[in-house]
């Protein structure tokens, strides 16, 4: 387990790296990420090379005893390339090119781009691929931050037709496949498709989707062609930096070509962002939720399973949020060692030192802007000295998680309160205040290391995806289906019936659905107990499943809320209604309990994290917490944490 940094000598003067390479060598920190922003002063103009003031600062670095991640520049194309060509502004939503001026400009699919990108990147692989002081790369810098996956420029439109084609292979195919018979869609060509942008009213969601998945494959192929690059010239591992609740390119296809899975954790900001209510944005307001920054921990962990890195940990405020709290004194110090409960093997603080302008200025570091400690060094150097290796996470559920679900739920709402993410952290959260850990993987993946798998909104199933999940339960797996599961194919048309091929597993079919307005609720009664919901709800009409909750509500005509069925050795669990953690807990906890996975129900902001080698317990809260738990009898202090080795 190691720390890391975020460091821009291209910002600081000369003098100032050496002592800076000490101080870091001295807090503890092991590796330093560089030049990921730094093209224009690599490369000043055209051609004219400049490495010299990189070759120096990372072999001070090197002679200090720290480890280098060496980036590519390329998030940051500089104003004589973009002026060199007239093909690589990206171009948004409304067909307004992007402007020169701030970062991730480009467009993935142009070519004077990728040329400009295999040459920039084979400079680099060529000259620090077997540097000593260099011992891992990353690529770009958050692929698709603000809104960059999906261009609608003339390169997209040109390659997307390409994309279509090779897919479906004859027109009539995808005529078929997006059900373009509505509204005189139908196509004679594929040269005749245009980008799902700028129509009179909402674009065929069969083609945006398609859309969707051609942005995400435009994403992977060009970090392809990067990983292949570096790889000629250098056997140091590969990775990326992904962020926070970004959905746009497909992570599990992503994670395919890389070494390692890092991601940018601003706990924060995150909370600012999200739409928790008031009252749990005030009580986290200087720790951020727990399950909020967990639940991408654990997804990050599940794209290779493996452990990841955190490549940008929140040291102090953001600049970047609607509102930027202090954090609490020792909230780097909690965030740290989540990390590395969750399955992280190194913690890197975003930055060493604040910037002293343009538009991170207001973002904190590990040291103020003139260079001296700031408090979040205080906490970092603890942290180091509590380090110890941890082997890999073992997990008994899992919660499927899909992006092509949530491109196709996000894409047709239906309900306005309608979120994919808010729907899994429903899930994941109730499971965490159990005191479990939650593994988050792909539905087609291997589940047999599971004995709960649960699935939030399978919306999108073939029979292959159906049978695998068969298998799964017929083989003694416990599966717990929600709302929107098996409604539409692989090409976002509608299931004749629902839920589609799942209907064998579930037991039952769908009659109809209830998108409610956001601030009403409804009711189901689960014997003599009376529970709520909102946002959604699914009209179950079970055929051989047994009915465990029915909807309360006339309309509804008697229509089960949860059934239950058996199959095979095992079962599946289906709740059709958006509810609340709480309500999920009064569901779930039979399942676990059948299956002897053992629960402990956690006061609000406690949480439970067990790796091979330490268990770890956190306090999220403001205020002290005294705990009487099986196996656990402590008192833990505000904000902070307590660990246990094995």
């Amino acid at each position: 387990m190691k720390l890391g940094v975020c460091y821009y000598p291209e910002h600081w003067p000369e003098e100032t790296w050496k002592p800076d390479a000490k101080r870091m060598k001295d807090i503890g920190i092991h590796w330093v990420r560089v030049a990921e922003f730094a093209w224009s002063r690599l490369e000043p103009q055209d051609g004219k090379l400049n490495f010299d003031w990189l070759d120096r600062s990372v072999d001070t670095l090197g002679e200090a005893g720290l480890s280098v991640v060496m980036c590519t520049p390329t998030a940051t194309p500089p104003k004589w390339l973009i002026d060199k060509y007239d093909d690589v502004l990206q171009v948004d939503v409304q067909g307004r090119p992007r402007k020169f001026g701030s970062r991730r400009h480009y467009c993935y699919n142009s070519a004077s781009y990728r040329e400009e990108t295999r040459r920039i990147t084979s400079v680099m692989a060529e000259r620090y691929g077997k540097h000593e002081a260099v011992a891992a790369w990353q690529t770009d810098n958050e692929y698709g931050c603000h809104d960059t996956v999906r261009c609608y420029c003339p390169n997209c439109e040109r390659e997307f037709r390409v994309w279509l084609e090779q897919k479906y292979g004859a027109i009539a195919a995808l005529n078929e496949a997006w059900w373009n018979v509505f509204w005189s869609m139908e196509y004679n060509d594929f040269s005749q498709i245009d980008l799902p942008n700028l129509t009179t009213t909402e674009a065929n969601p069969s083609h945006s989707l398609d859309f969707y998945r051609f942005a995400s494959d435009s994403v992977i192929s060009y970090n392809q062609l990067q990983c292949k690059l570096i790889r000629e010239k250098s056997s140091y591992p590969v990775s990326h930096n992904v962020m926070l609740y970004f959905g746009d390119f497909d992570h599990f296809k992503f994670a395919k070509d890389l070494d390692i899975i890092t991601w940018d954790n601003y706990p924060l900001g995150m909370l600012e962002q999200s739409p928790l209510p008031a009252e749990v944005k005030a009580h986290f307001l200087r720790t951020g939720h727990p399950d909020l920054i967990s639940l991408i921990h654990d997804l990050y962990y599940g794209l290779k399973d493996q452990p990841f890195w955190v490549m940008e940990q929140q040291p102090g405020q953001v600049n970047w949020a609607p509102s930027n709290p202090i954090p609490a004194k020792g909230a780097v110090r909690l965030w740290s060692h989540q990390a590395f409960g969750h399955g992280a093997d190194v913690v890197s603080y975003f930055r060493w030192r604040a910037a002293n302008g343009a538009q991170e200025l207001m973002h904190a570091g590990l040291n103020k802007h003139d260079g001296t400690p700031d408090r979040a060094t205080t906490e970092a150097r603890q942290v180091a000295n509590e380090l110890r290796m941890l082997g890999k996470k073992q997990t008994e559920v899992a919660l499927l998680f899909d992006y092509e679900n949530l491109w196709a739920t996000e894409l047709q709402k239906h309900a306005q309160g309608w979120s994919y993410w808010g729907l899994m952290f429903s899930y994941y959260h109730a499971l965490r205040s159990l005191g479990l850990d939650v593994a988050i993987v792909h539905p087609r993946s291997d589940l047999s290391p599971y004995k709960l798998a649960v699935a939030p909104a399978l919306h999108l199933v073939d029979e292959a995806l159906a049978k695998h999940l068969e298998s799964y339960v017929n083989q003694g797996g416990q599966l717990v289906i929600g709302p929107r599961s098996g409604f539409k194919t692989l090409s976002n048309v509608v299931q004749e019936l629902a839920p589609g091929p799942l209907q064998n597993l579930m037991g039952l079919t769908v009659s109809h659905v209830d998108a409610l307005r956001p601030g009403i609720s409804d009711t189901i009664l689960k014997g003599d107990e009376t529970l709520s919901y909102s946002t959604w709800a699914d009209l179950l009409r079970p055929t051989t499943a047994e009915v465990l909750a029915s909807y309360t509500n006339p309309a509804y005509e008697g229509a089960a809320a949860v059934c239950q069925q058996a199959h095979g050795k095992g079962r599946c669990l289906t709740i059709g209604m958006w509810t609340e953690p709480e309500v999920l807990k009064v569901f779930l906890k039979p399942v676990l309990q059948s299956l002897t996975i053992a629960i402990q129900d956690l006061p609000e902001g406690v949480r439970l994290a067990s790796r091979e080698g330490r268990s770890y317990i956190y306090n999220f809260n403001p205020h002290e917490v005294k705990l009487e738990l099986q196996d656990i009898k402590t008192t833990l202090n505000a904000f902070d944490l307590k660990f246990k080795d094995q």
